[in-house]
């Protein structure tokens, strides 16, 4: 992850950086090259003299609002996920009992197994 300057250090660098760019999307070049979000380069962008419409801006803004909502939905479907899972079978060593083997022995995912997947899905 590229180490933000300060937003001072910001424009007076993007003033030389924008002079040199040959790419299409500015914006999305100028968030990657100086490590902000988009709309944060869209208001420095428009600071030292570019022109951003703001059509482009409330689409932006209706793209991020949208890909919240999703990632929401894919979150509380996996907490639903998780939920009905935890409704299943577990013991002191099992979060999650798939089966049991011929022995009669209980075989699926550990406590230890299980917290390792959610630590995984926060990231």
């Amino acid at each position: 992850m590229k180490m933000t300057l300060p937003k001072i250090n910001r424009l007076q660098s993007a003033k030389e950086w924008v002079k040199t760019y040959s790419g299409k999307h500015i914006v999305k070049s100028y968030s990657k090259q100086y490590g902000v979000d988009k709309l944060c380069a869209v208001k420095e962008l428009r600071l030292i003299g570019v022109d951003i419409t703001q059509e482009y801006e409330t689409q932006l803004k209706q793209s991020i609002k949208a890909f919240k909502k999703q990632k929401q939905i894919r979150k509380n479907t996996k907490e639903q996920e998780l939920n009905s899972i935890s409704e299943l079978d577990s013991d002191d060593n099992f979060a999650f009992i798939a089966g049991y083997t011929s022995g009669g022995f209980p075989y699926g995912i550990t406590h230890e197994e299980m917290e390792e997947l959610n630590t995984k899905e926060k990231d």
